[in-house]
C-alpha cells in the first residue's frame, strides 16, 4: 500500500472521535513538539531575547505551564552543554537559528535550524556550537527542569572527541 492509495470518503471532520477541544497547555509528547514548533515560527517571542555572550551561553525562561516549562538559550561559536542529563523531566530541543551538535555515547548528531530531538528522562547527551556563527535553541521540559546532572565522559569518547574533558 502505498501513499497514494489512502482516500477518505466524506468530510473527516464530521467524525466525532478526532475532534478533540483544543488544550490551552501541551500535555503529549506531540504537543510539546508542536509547541516548540509554533513558538520557533513566531520570532515575536523569542527574537529581542537572544543574547550571545562569548564569555557563557545565555539563558532565557520563556514561558511555563502546568508541569513543564521552556527556555531560551543562545550559543556563542565553540560553547558547549557538558555531558548531562534531564533528571526526570523529558524535553524537546529545537535549533531556531544555526547549527548544533548533540554527541551521546552512539555518536553525533549535527542539529540545523528547525531541527528537534525528543527525549527521555536519563538521556545522556552533551550539545555544542561547533559552527562559526552564533545559535539559538529552544528547550521544552516536562515536568519543569529541576535537576541536570553532569556525567563524566567515557574515556573513549573523551580520546576522540577534542575539548571534551573527563572527569
Amino acid at each position: 500500500m502505498s501513499d497514494s492509495d489512502l482516500q477518505i470518503a466524506g468530510d473527516i471532520l464530521e467524525v466525532p472521535h478526532l475532534l478533540q477541544p483544543p488544550r490551552e497547555h501541551p500535555a503529549t509528547v506531540a504537543e510539546f513538539a508542536g509547541l516548540a514548533r509554533s513558538v520557533a515560527a513566531d520570532r515575536s517571542q523569542w527574537q529581542h531575547l537572544v543574547r550571545h555572550d562569548a564569555a557563557s551561553r545565555r539563558y532565557h525562561r520563556l514561558r511555563t505551564g502546568p508541569g513543564y516549562e521552556a527556555w531560551l538559550l543562545s550559543w556563542a561559536p565553540g560553547q558547549g552543554s557538558g555531558l548531562h542529563d534531564h533528571g526526570r523531566s523529558s524535553g524537546v530541543l529545537t535549533v531556531l537559528e544555526g547549527t548544533l551538535t548533540e554527541r551521546t555515547q552512539s555518536g553525533k548528531r549535527v542539529l540545523g535550524a528547525g531541527a528537534q530531538r525528543v527525549f527521555a528522562p536519563g538521556y545522556v547527551h552533551r550539545v555544542v556550537n561547533e559552527a562559526l556563527t552564533p545559535a539559538v535553541s529552544l528547550h521544552v521540559y516536562h515536568p519543569g527542569l529541576i535537576e541536570m546532572p553532569a556525567h563524566a565522559a567515557p574515556h573513549c569518547e573523551a580520546r576522540h572527541q577534542p575539548g571534551l574533558v573527563t572527569a
